[in-house]
């Protein structure tokens, strides 16, 4: 089975990372993907072999902790996160001030002995109550012998306040209490901006969420001696929809949001579909017809028959979709959570050259100790981690909300390189509206669209030639194909394949199923079979052809987001890591100090997610 599952406490790349590995190695486990600025996994488990008891074990023997419990209100855990963090943030710039004040002599306390007690007491409270954080998860991160952002951020806290301490009471030199202070007091604002900013990137899912009303009005039906249901009421019951089960009678008034999908009973009215289709024509639902959760009942009360409940509702497909597709992983995301995996090790090894290199070349311990810090606290694995699961998240969620439902994030960032498509006839390009078939509508500019975009069309058809020609003339397609077989339209997917074309196929039947698990980007109509959604990667709702064009547009706005992040990310560390560690020291007496080395740390991760919500507005 796949699921995905919160996971609390990863606060970099390099925790995802080590997640993902921690689980990916327990027997059972077919495929893991972990989601930084989601703070999930996504699991593909044998759930005979393994439970999912035994993968939070596992996830928390590595230091984190992994929510399965239904009774655990993952939001409510996230708030009581954010606001113990922003207590943090407020109490640490307090710190931050007295101990400047201090410092800076805006505060005077003499001798100096009494002034440097004075910040040590100050540093003290503020790694104890707004820094124990990183030191705890430091200390787990080294009994599984494994490193991450807070093991930096405690290595040159810890290293700049027991040198400071030493130096206040047995040697003689400048104390870097204040920053020991500001270099946390940065940390932790940088982390509170970028919680702020990532609440922003799971907005869509929160929107598809508040599509599904809290609440059911059911209606206990009376029976008839037929069998039939009798929709005239013995009374009417208030459930959670959690309570919902099939062939329940419901009923929804005007202004009401329709809890399950269902079929019409009693009563007609117009309803808002335009949340599940992007259509904004009203409805008319009349006895028969099929309604959906999350539409919203315009004029007049009717009552339904609840066909699919719970997870089978079409809206929450929907939800798990854009969930699933959010917590999978781009092909470039898999080369930097290597790295990542190396990189905190790495920077230490680069620490301790720093110290070594200023300690026995330049002959000065504080200068050694003071380039060490700010290399530590300077190298960001943050910023790359972020990089491209935000863009995902922003890209994904902007996707959904223009009803474009894309499974998986090789999808979204593959289809803006589709230069072939093939798309069968009937029920794609055409439809059927009073027994006629005719053109979708907006098919021929779509085509036309699509053509400018560089992407050449081939048109399968199991109809005869001419009714094929015709539409594909129609239409303003140039290549077609009568009289084809599932077979073929796999075959010229394949063909068009091994002439090094990146292919589109684009259907919405059963007989496309088997094209569509070829092609590189598979694409199916909303209102296809479930065969076709099932087997696509993209799903366009309300079966708009426009939505083809926006999603490639989607896709290269956001692949040239991730690139822009990626390289921001990296150019930063390659640039400040030498910086930090005194490479011109020697030559114009400048060095990135450890408190501007914080903020410049801080910033980084902002930047890429704040980069990343750009999105958003286009």
């Amino acid at each position: 089975m796949k699921k995905t599952f919160a996971v609390l406490g990863m606060m970099c790349a390099g925790c995802s990372a080590r997640v993902e590995k921690t689980l990916t190695g327990v027997e059972g486990v077919r495929e893991v993907s972990v989601n930084l600025p989601g703070r999930t996994a996504l699991i593909d488990f044998d759930e005979h072999v393994v439970t999912a008891e035994q993968l939070k074990e596992a996830v928390g023997k590595a230091g984190y902790d992994m929510v399965i419990e239904e009774d655990r209100n993952v939001e409510a855990l996230e708030r009581r996160s954010y606001e113990q963090l922003r207590r943090r943030v407020v109490l640490s710039w307090l710190f931050a001030a007295f101990c400047m004040a201090v410092s800076m002599k805006w505060l005077e306390v003499r001798p100096q002995s009494a002034a440097n007690q004075t910040m040590l007491l100050i540093a003290l409270c503020n790694l104890i109550y707004c820094g124990r954080q990183f030191y705890m998860t430091a200390w787990k991160q080294l009994t599984h012998w494994s490193a991450n952002m807070d093991t930096l951020v405690a290595l040159s806290t810890g290293i700049s306040f027991l040198y400071s301490a030493f130096v206040t009471f047995w040697g003689d030199g400048y104390t870097y209490f204040d920053a020991s202070i500001m270099i946390i007091t940065f940390v932790l604002t940088g982390r509170l901006i970028e919680e702020r900013a990532k609440n922003s990137t799971a907005s869509a899912i929160r929107s598809l969420m508040g599509l599904q009303p809290k609440t059911a009005r059911v209606i206990d039906p009376l029976l008839s001696p037929g069998g039939d249901t009798n929709v005239s009421d013995l009374g009417e019951t208030e459930v959670p929809i959690s309570a919902l089960q099939k062939g329940d009678v419901i009923e929804v008034r005007v202004g009401e949001k329709i809890p399950v999908d269902g079929v019409v009973v009693s009563g007609e009215a117009h309803v808002d579909e335009s949340a599940m289709t992007g259509e904004s024509e009203l409805v008319l639902k009349t006895t028969g017809d099929k309604v959906l959760s999350g539409t919203i009942v315009k004029d007049a009360v009717i009552r339904f028959k609840a066909t699919q409940v719970g997870k089978d509702t079409v809206l929450s497909n929907m939800i798990r979709m854009v969930q699933e597709a959010q917590g999978s992983k781009a092909p470039v995301q898999r080369v930097v959570d290597k790295v990542a995996l190396v990189f905190v090790p790495v920077v230490g090894g680069i620490a301790l050259l720093t110290f070594l290199l200023w300690y026995f070349w330049g002959g000065d311990f504080s200068q050694a100790i003071l380039s060490a810090v700010s290399v530590l606290v300077i190298a960001c694995p943050c910023a790359m981690g972020l990089a491209t699961p935000t863009a995902l998240m922003v890209g994904l969620g902007k996707a959904a909300q223009k009803n474009i439902l894309i499974k998986d994030a090789t999808a979204l960032e593959l289809i803006h390189r589709v230069n072939a498509m093939v798309v069968d006839k009937t029920g794609t390009i055409t439809e059927a509206l009073s027994g006629q078939e005719g053109l979708r509508p907006h098919a021929r500019e779509v085509i036309s669209e699509l053509k400018q975009m560089g992407i050449d069309i081939y048109m399968m058809s199991g109809d005869k030639e001419e009714k094929v020609s015709y539409w594909a003339r129609e239409a303003g397609i140039d290549h077609w194909q009568s009289g084809v077989l599932p077979q073929d339209k796999e075959n010229l997917v394949r063909r068009l394949q091994q002439e090094g074309r990146v292919v589109a196929m684009v259907g919405d039947g059963i007989n496309d199923s088997q094209a569509l698990a070829v092609a590189d980007v598979s694409c199916a109509m909303g209102g296809g079979t479930d065969v076709a959604m099932d087997v696509a990667q993209l799903t366009l709702m309300g079966n708009d052809l426009r939505r083809l064009p926006e999603a490639i547009r989607l896709s290269k706005r956001t692949v040239g987001m991730i690139r822009q992040n990626l390289f921001w990310a990296f150019i930063y560390n390659i640039i400040c890591i030498p910086l930090a560690a005194g490479a011109l020291r020697g030559v114009c007496d400048f060095q990135i100090t450890p408190m501007w080395a914080a903020a410049l740390m801080a910033m980084s991760s902002v930047s890429v997610v704040l980069n990343s919500l750009r999105l958003k507005l286009t």
